[in-house]
């Protein structure tokens, strides 16, 4: 292990962290595929699914809350896997949740110029090709592409730039959604939501239908572990960062429940097929039957422009700060552990997960849909992982000082592990309603193929130092440890020179 002062610069307030997160957590998903959500389990159903997720989420979070105190590193999984499980545990963790942050920000890439299209519908202009029955258009291209640059662009003038934006987009995205809740709970009716509360059937299907919801909340939450991977640029006392990271969990786990039953409240279980048939976006045209006015669902809509480029803005941050802490340790190429001379930004991690996002709107909207199921996966391994190392760590290091301490750890460690290894299961496991498609795994197993190959070139080139651990220390301790090798070394000269005085002393006295 080598010791190192941070290279980053402590910008970061308690709410910019707070917002980082939430807006991470809070994208398109809302506006668009609510209406889905409660087709596959009815309206309380898909809420219930939503908690059960956050559940989970909350439990992880606690993990990640004491860990991120303890190990305040640029990297999060990447420190606290390799503390407890080795460099070969980091490097499957890491890469694993790199996977989901570039998931996020490629699909991002295609949701924003898709909404344009549903404010404009002249906007799709010349016609290029189709991928899997997706139109691929030349403007809608232009939109992506351009708004990647600009979102990369962005992300390199410094992670402070980054969160005033996101301190804009995310009190939009509060305000629309509060606006939704309040206009339903006063217009809506319990009885428009009854007999849409669960979906038909005994309480097998209705369960399996929570679960099949609940599976695919952990992508809609991704995003307060970017809190860890920015640890070293946040100005915050330790024992706050957990608490903070906890509140942005609740929060997001609440805003989703609570649209769901808003648009439950307002549209009627066939309104809810025509939405979808329709504009796609069931949460505004809930907007718009409550107020009686088309227009207002231009509100929800924004909101969720606004939620997409939280979300962009956040794991652009926390996947390149991940690919960073992987190049520290000679994990991946050290290309990826430049930082901007300026900004202290990781420029060639931001240009790689740029480009990726650049690229992927060529290959159509149907293509980034596997790609997400193939992120999420990343992500719940990933998860799972870090439960399993707060669990070694309060074994291995007991002594570790946590500035936010988890009570009853094993319980909480425990059902972090099983309840994150059952949504991987569910994506491994045949017929279980959420099991990867053939492409997704190649898309997995691609990825995974070339964290193989990085980590066999690394080892051959770096030898012993593949897998070194870098132990941050705060200036302080720097300045102490400088003070304290200086003043070893004024004692060193002088018993040098006493040494040398001695024995010349001595000869004189043998002369004489």
């Amino acid at each position: 292990m080598e010791q190192k002062t941070s290279s980053f610069d402590r910008v970061l307030g308690a709410w910019d962290i707070l917002v980082i997160a939430f807006g991470a957590m809070i994208g398109w998903g809302w506006v668009v595929s609510t209406g889905t959500w409660i087709q596959d389990g009815g309206v309380l159903g898909a809420a219930i699914g939503f908690l059960i997720g956050g559940v989970m989420i909350f439990f992880v979070g606690l993990t990640y809350a004491e860990l991120t105190s303890a190990m305040p590193q640029c990297g999060g999984e990447h420190v606290f896997s390799h503390r407890a499980m080795g460099p070969i545990g980091s490097f499957i963790c890491t890469w694993a949740i790199v996977l989901g942050y570039a998931s996020v920000v490629c699909f991002e890439a295609c949701a924003l110029p898709t909404i344009v299209t549903y404010i404009f519908p002249d906007f799709l202009q010349g016609y290029l090709y189709t991928v899997a029955g997706f139109k691929v258009y030349a403007s809608w291209l232009a939109v992506a592409i351009g708004m990647s640059i600009l979102m990369t662009y962005i992300n390199i003038r410094g992670v402070k730039a980054a969160a005033k934006l996101q301190t804009i987009l995310t009190l939009i995205i509060g305000a629309a959604g509060i606006l939704l809740v309040v206009v339903s709970a006063l217009t809506g009716s319990v009885s428009t939501l009854e007999p849409q509360a669960f979906l038909p059937g005994d309480s097998t299907t209705t369960l399996k239908a929570v679960l099949a919801v609940a599976v695919t909340t952990p992508f809609y939450f991704i995003g307060f572990d970017v809190i860890p991977q920015a640890a070293e640029e946040i100005n915050v006392p330790l024992k706050k960062i957990g608490k903070i990271l906890i509140l942005s969990v609740v929060c997001a786990v609440l805003f989703y429940a609570l649209v769901i039953i808003a648009v439950g409240l307002v549209l009627t279980g066939s309104e809810i097929l025509a939405a979808e048939s329709g504009t796609g976006l069931v949460t505004a045209d809930a907007m718009a039957k409550a107020l009686s006015s088309a227009t207002m669902a231009k509100v929800i809509i924004i909101g969720g422009m606004c939620g997409i480029v939280t979300s962009w803005n956040s794991f652009l941050m926390g996947g390149s700060r991940a690919l960073y802490s992987m190049a520290e340790s000679y994990m991946v190429p050290r290309f990826f552990a430049k930082l901007h001379p300026k900004y202290k930004t990781p420029i060639n991690a931001l240009y790689l997960i740029g480009f990726l996002s650049i690229i992927a709107p060529l290959a159509g909207r149907k293509m980034l849909v596997w790609i997400v199921d193939a992120g999420n996966f990343g992500c719940c391994l990933a998860y799972c992982m870090v439960a399993l190392s707060f669990l070694i760590l309060r074994k291995k290091e007991p002594d570790l000082p946590r500035p936010f301490k988890v009570s009853h750890y094993k319980i909480v460690g425990t059902l972090a592990v099983l309840m994150s290894g059952l949504m991987v299961a569910l994506y491994i496991i045949p017929s279980s309603g959420s099991t990867l498609v053939w492409q997704e795994w190649c898309m997995a197993g691609g990825w995974g193929l070339l964290g193989i190959v990085f980590a066999i070139a690394c080892k051959n080139k770096y030898q012993e130092r593949f897998g070194l651990l870098i132990d941050i220390i705060s200036d302080e301790d720097a300045a102490a440890l400088q003070s304290s090798d200086e003043e070893i070394s004024v004692a060193l000269d002088r018993a040098i020179d006493d040494a040398i005085n001695k024995i010349l002393a001595e000869r004189r006295l043998t002369t004489a």
